[in-house]
């Protein structure tokens, strides 16, 4: 009950003209952001950061987070109207979703695809609800080992659960490692790795080096690439809306199966690309006619959106209750929080009430507000895909010049905005994730922090991580995590070593032919 008188609250903090009108704005660019190619939830909400700058923190996560809500739906019109994801995690939507398309059915595919993204979003919204303060109660308790520990969990994840190759998830890690350690040590006050440069004094802002990263890197990209958009036409009418609603029951087993795996990957680092994935192929392999997965089947659409979107909104429940993003957008988010002067984690629900409570009722009402915007929109923003993107991509570009150096009024981010953009583009084409980089540009040195304040509380002592049960704990689980792989491979060995050897038969011996 104590969550509900909470988000109550919350609906009141929220309920103003100001924050309504920013909702809107935020999901309309959101959506905007999502339809392209190139850009993005990350890329968006990083590149928009700067403009919040003057507002204060609730209408600028409203404004921010509507903006992800938006892109999370606007990605599907290009996956299902183009065979083009809007999102890395829209690849799943096209397999079943471009079919349903070429046979006319784009309105249906659409109309599932955005409902869908809501279910998955408002099951994750309400779990970040409930669970959130919870967690964020538990994790008062913690102190400087405990903190490290739950850092280090958090890397171990990223290497151990993820996707792409181990060595290029840690290449990334220690690539952000280094520009944290850049400028002045936090702790005994010294100067690292500056060489005689005045401005690298801050060390690398993460603003910065985010839009870099996500902004230019991936305009770079896509203008290499230089998309040719073709595709069918849609026009959702209230009719094909409520008949689609009407079969959507049928597939409610779907729906929160996706859900619930959606969930899992958000609050631990498998993120919505491995979520929207996962969905679909679990769907096709519960289904019983499978061959008919690829030829447009609407539960083919309704399993990666679903999953994407919760694991999408769920990411944001660790980096509220416990400081720690679940993806890249979360990260960027918790920049975001640093930049209004808010320190993420447990305190926050206690010290900033107002502000968590009214971020999740914004979850509540944008998902609302967005699932009835797209709806309505589809043919302006698929008519901007007809838009030679070499056209949009010098105002992206000067967009995020214009974010860079608000930061702090220098050139100099320019040019390291650029920098980054190179930096961006060569880990897109050398295949080495992104998500590691942001992950120890944002908790890097707050890792360091605790693990030094660790050490020396401790006097040097690494058994400081297994002093008690909480602690110890944590440290095992993450040491377990980061090896997952190797041990899943020793135990594929003992299984295979185990396994009874059966000796081909030999084959029969013809008999020989008769001597005439």
């Amino acid at each position: 009950m104590e969550a509900l008188s909470s988000l109550i609250h919350g609906f009141d903090v929220l309920l103003t003209w100001q924050n309504m009108a920013l909702m809107l704005f935020g999901i309309v660019l959101g959506i905007f952001v999502g339809v392209l190619p190139g850009l993005g939830g990350p890329n968006g909400v990083a590149i928009l950061l700067p403009l919040t700058f003057s507002m204060d923190p609730t209408s600028a996560i409203v404004l921010l987070s509507c903006i992800y809500w938006g892109a999370l739906f606007g990605g599907a019109i290009t996956a299902i109207l183009f065979n083009i994801p809007g999102e890395a995690w829209s690849v799943a939507t096209t397999f079943d979703g471009y079919p349903m398309a070429q046979k006319g059915q784009a309105a249906e595919a659409l109309t599932a695809a955005f409902t869908a993204s809501f279910v998955g979003s408002f099951l994750a919204v309400v779990l970040i609800t409930f669970l959130a303060p919870l967690v964020a109660g538990f994790a008062i308790r913690f102190g400087p080992p405990e903190f490290f520990a739950v850092y280090l969990l958090t890397f171990c994840s990223f290497v151990g659960l993820g996707r792409e190759d181990k060595h290029k998830i840690v290449i990334s890690l220690v690539i952000g490692f280094l520009l944290t350690a850049v400028g002045m040590d936090t702790v005994s006050g010294q100067l690292r790795m500056t060489f005689g440069s005045v401005e690298l004094l801050r060390g690398f802002d993460f603003l910065v080096a985010v839009i870099g990263l996500f902004g230019v890197g991936e305009i770079l990209l896509t203008m290499e690439e230089s998309f040719a958009f073709r595709g069918k036409k849609a026009v959702i009418s209230p009719t094909v809306v409520f008949r689609t609603w009407a079969t959507l029951p049928k597939y409610w087993l779907t729906l929160l199966r996706s859900s619930a795996i959606g969930c899992w990957l958000g609050i631990t680092p498998g993120g919505a690309i491995a979520a929207s994935f996962m969905g679909y192929n679990i769907a096709k392999r519960v289904a019983k006619d499978k061959e008919s997965f690829g030829q447009g089947r609407i539960d083919g659409v309704l399993a990666p959106e679903t999953a994407a979107h919760a694991a999408g909104t769920s990411a944001l429940l660790p980096m509220l209750a416990l400081g720690i993003p679940g993806s890249g957008t979360a990260a960027v988010l918790l920049g975001g929080l640093m930049v209004w002067g808010l320190q993420p984690g447990p305190l926050l629900f206690v010290e900033q009430k107002d502000f968590v409570w009214g971020l999740i009722a914004s979850m509540y009402l944008g998902n609302i507000v967005g699932l009835i915007v797209v709806l309505a929109t589809v043919p302006l923003f698929a008519s901007v895909l007809r838009v030679p993107f070499p056209t949009i991509a010098p105002m992206i570009l000067v967009s995020c010049a214009v974010g860079a150096f608000a930061v702090q009024n220098a050139v100099f981010d320019i040019w390291l905005m650029l920098a980054f953009g190179v930096v961006g583009y060569v880990f897109k084409k050398l295949g080495y994730p992104l998500a590691p980089l942001t992950l120890a540009l944002v908790l890097g040195d707050k890792a360091e922090d605790a693990f030094r304040q660790a050490m020396i509380g401790a006097r040097g002592s690494m058994t400081v991580f297994f002093s008690n049960g909480l602690v110890g704990t944590i440290t095992i689980i993450a040491l377990l995590v980061l090896f997952m792989p190797l041990i899943g491979q020793a135990v594929a060995w003992v299984r295979g070593t185990r396994a009874p050897k059966i000796e081909p038969e030999a084959p029969p011996v013809s008999a020989p032919a008769s001597e005439a």
